[in-house]
């Protein structure tokens, strides 16, 4: 059912929407059909409640909770409800209230909004149901892609089941009444949702209410992800349901940092030891896991028992550094090989940044191995990290043609110097489009290379770019894949755009990496020996952030930290068993004074309070050292004013135009004056071709079902219908019906231009066969591979619809399903920019 058809909306009144700022609320009861795993129980909500998480349990506490407790389940209850025939459902608005009293009175479909997205199934209670129904479910406000199906009777409880586990990624549902022939009542709906019994143990908040919302959507995307025995992601059932190494680390570091469930990381670890799925990078990110797991917990006899694991796999990356090896994939983005296309393609900026991350993974390594006393170990992947640098400055251009990627893994190496940083920096970091990736996973890489130099304000509008944005679009977890530009062009809670991963899926764990950057780079808590025995917390607020408070988990007990640079007040508390460096924040002011618990600690210099070793400065804090477990209340007097952020605008290079569904299949006169291409017009995949002297070339290509030349397709010939391009300017008939297309969720079309100059393009679409289809375009660079104009949608186009852009220089189009019939191409049109 398309999301237009359900017209009338019944709100509940008695609580807001998640997006307005409160999470679902969860109905306390059982439902009358037997369950696979038991109810949590009803009085563990003794925690506070937080605006800004989408979480149902978000104030919920288990006792003790461990690695080897089994699933627990809850019942959500309906947030809003609808209907595509009104007339059919009486006391329809009751679906969001108790008692539930629904009188069915003919066919027609109610659709459920749950509020948050879960690992649920979905029932429904009835006495006198005969049939004649079906039940699907979705993360969009359509039904989900081969998401319905007639549901399983349990007494009066009808049960869609999917799957032999059940769950799926669940935000939407409907009851479907395909046959009716007598009135019959529905009394209950709800949403059984499975959860690992997980309490957050870390926070963060900040006086930017979307980074808040950023880092709670991004802990309760872990934690609704979580099976029994291994961190997972509640996909659309594709295949997925294992733990992926290189997508757990991500989902691992925010565990760290939001939940300190260390006995569970500690065994998602062990489970993916021996498997790196076939994807060369995930070895080293298991390797990194590995480190972030020993750093904080401190856990040496762990670390112990993998360094041969993990040897092996360093000594691996060295063995086939520089050779080009087989990676499998590095990331969904276009630069990245758009994912699988890398099996069928050479990838360089694949390579480099592998390359790069080996780096980063034998340095990071040595550094362990240091605090492990292996010596040995410190000093032979120290001395491989700096030699395979050595070897690479033997070209002085060493890092010019790294793309945004590489760039991130280059400086996240910490061993580049200043000039390369900075030049690596003002040629990706700086551009807004341009330093987004496609993945929210690769993303984590950029804003920690930000931070690395110190620009934390631009990763801050990144975060917010990707993280905000994705919370814009109605999101409750982060996705697998994201473009700000789609809010532009996809209604709130839409099917977005697919890619070669498949279906996208709105729960994806691995984006929730920015949980432990925002704890780390933001709260600034960060441990300093293994298992926070020496830690530092070093906020930085930048110049657009007023309040932080943070707070992480460790072996000891919770670090937690809050700043107000404007009221210049600050709390501090450390567990025993630790000792602290304290940065207090200049902000880019003068620090007059700093009292601690209430007498002077700081006017210039050091003056001794109990429990603090001492204190110095530099251009970004006075830091107190030395600081003994305690709470610690904070007053700073600030001289000054720190100033504002001149966040850069987003720019395209190229231009998108407008779309014309207007013109159909008589372009002449409109377009192609310079020239034209009409794809597969001469059958066999041979175009009919008038190009203008700037075009050289044009290549199609899919990666599946078959890497190559996308399907040649002849719709009709010898037609009279206007839908069908004509064969030149003159408009004549008859015409031919014909293009590329893919039953696959993705393909692109390159068109090669001599030199630089400016140019119009017009693409046309046709939905021949009136499927449905709807489609997304994706526009770039074709030697960078950027993005140069934002995604556009193509849908309703039975008519015939074009898409015009203009731009300067070679150009790469990806066309990518939405939903509905193969994508298709049928033509290019080139003009000049006066035409």
């Amino acid at each position: 059912m398309m999301n237009g058809i359900f017209s009338s909306v019944i709100l509940i009144t008695s609580m807001m929407l998640y997006t307005s700022g409160a999470a679902a609320q969860v109905t306390i009861g059982k439902s009358p059909a037997a369950q696979p795993y038991p109810y949590i129980n009803p009085g563990g909500f003794s925690g506070s409640p937080v605006r800004e998480s989408p979480d149902p349990l978000i104030n919920y506490r288990w006792t003790n909770p461990k690695a080897s407790d089994g699933l627990e389940v809850f019942l959500l209850p309906v947030r809003l409800v609808s209907a595509d025939h009104l007339a059919s459902f009486k006391n329809l608005e009751s679906a969001t209230a108790k008692p539930t009293n629904i009188q069915v009175l003919g066919t027609g479909s109610i659709r459920m909004d749950f509020g948050v997205e879960a690992g649920a199934w979905i029932e429904f209670d009835s006495p006198d149901c005969l049939g004649g129904i079906e039940m699907s479910i979705s993360e969009y406000n359509e039904p989900g892609v081969e998401k319905t199906a007639v549901p399983i009777k349990h007494g009066n409880t009808w049960r869609l089941e999917l799957n032999p586990e059940l769950y799926d990624g669940v935000r939407f549902a409907w009851i479907h009444v395909r046959d009716w022939s007598a009135p019959w009542h529905i009394t209950g709906i709800r949403a059984v949702v499975q959860v690992k019994p997980t309490n957050y143990n870390g926070s963060f908040t900040c006086s930017n209410p979307v980074l808040t919302q950023a880092w709670y959507v991004s802990a309760y995307s872990v934690k609704a992800s979580l099976c029994k025995d291994y961190f997972g992601a509640i996909l659309m059932e594709r295949g997925d349901r294992m733990s992926w190494t290189g997508d757990a680390h991500t989902s691992q570091a925010a565990a760290l940092a939001a939940f300190g469930n260390f006995d569970f990381i500690r065994q998602n670890i062990d489970n993916t030891s021996e498997q790196s799925n076939g994807i060369r990078s995930y070895s080293l990110y298991w390797v990194l896991s590995l480190l972030d797991y020993y750093w904080y917990t401190g856990d040496s006899v762990t670390l112990n028992k993998y360094i041969k694991n993990a040897c092996k796999k360093l000594d691996d990356a060295n063995k086939v550094f520089g050779t080009n090896p087989g990676l499998r994939f590095y990331g969904w983005d276009e630069r990245l090989c758009a994912g699988f296309e890398i099996w069928f393609r050479e990838c360089p900026e694949a390579q480099m940044a592998y390359k790069m991350l080996s780096v980063r993974a034998w340095k990071d390594f040595s550094v362990a191995m240091g605090f492990l006393g292996r010596k040995d170990l410190k000093e032979k992947y120290e001395k491989l990290a700096a030699d395979k640098m050595t070897e690479l400055r033997q070209d002085p251009d060493w890092y010019k043609a790294y793309g945004l990627h590489a760039a991130a893994d280059a400086i996240n190496t910490g061993l580049l110097n200043q000039n390369e940083s900075n030049e690596l920096y003002q040629k990706w970091f700086t551009d807004r489009v341009a330093r987004l990736s496609i993945s929210p996973f690769n993303q984590y890489f950029i804003i920690q290379a930000m931070a690395r130099v110190n620009q934390r304000d631009d990763a801050l509008s990144s975060v917010n770019d990707m993280w905000g944005g994705m919370a814009a679009y109605g999101g409750t977890t982060t996705f697998e894949t994201y473009r700000p530009s789609w809010n532009q062009v996809v209604g709130k809670n839409d099917p977005v755009p697919n890619t070669q991963s498949g279906i996208t899926s709105l729960c994806h764990p691995w984006g929730a990496g920015v949980v432990k950057w925002l704890n780390e780079e933001i709260a600034g808590i960060i441990p300093t020996s293994p298992g926070f025995k020496t830690y530092d917390i070093l906020p930085h607020p930048g110049r657009t952030l007023i309040r932080i408070n943070g707070s992480t988990p460790t072996p000891f007990g919770t670090i937690s930290a809050s700043f107000d640079v404007k009221s210049g007040k600050g709390l501090i508390s450390a567990p025993s068993g630790t000792i602290g460096r304290i940065g207090i924040p200049k902000a880019e002011k003068q620090i007059v004074k700093i009292m601690i618990n209430g007498k002077l600690c700081w006017d210039g210099r050091f003056h001794p309070v109990a429990g603090i070793d001492g204190a110095a400065e530099d251009q970004e804090f006075v830091y107190l050292t030395g600081l003994k477990p305690g709470t610690w209340s904070i007053s700073i007097k600030y001289k000054g004013k720190t100033p504002g952020y001149i966040e850069s605008p987003e720019v395209y290079a190229g231009k998108y135009i407008r779309i014309d569904a207007e013109t159909s299949g008589s372009w002449g006169g409109t377009y192609g004056r310079d020239g034209y291409i009409l794809c597969n017009y001469q059958g066999d995949g041979k175009d009919l071709r008038s190009l203008p002297d700037y075009v050289t070339s044009v290549d199609y290509y899919r990666a599946f079902p078959n890497s190559g030349t996308p399907d040649a397709t002849l719709w009709a010939k010898e037609t009279k219908d206007q839908r069908a391009p004509a064969s030149d300017l003159s408009n004549r008939f008859p015409r031919t019906a014909a293009g590329y297309t893919n039953s696959d969720q993705t393909m692109t079309a390159t068109v090669g231009i001599r030199g630089t100059r400016p140019y119009r393009i017009a693409l046309y679409f046709v939905d021949w066969e009136n499927t449905g289809s709807r489609m997304a375009v994706e526009m770039f660079d074709a030697e960078s591979l950027n993005l140069v104009a934002p995604v556009k949608v193509v849908k309703d186009y039975t008519g015939g619809c074009y898409l015009i852009f203009s731009y300067n220089k070679s150009v790469k189009f990806r066309i990518d399903k939405i939903r509905g019939g193969n994508i298709s191409l049928s033509g290019f049109f080139f003009d000049s920019l006066s035409f």
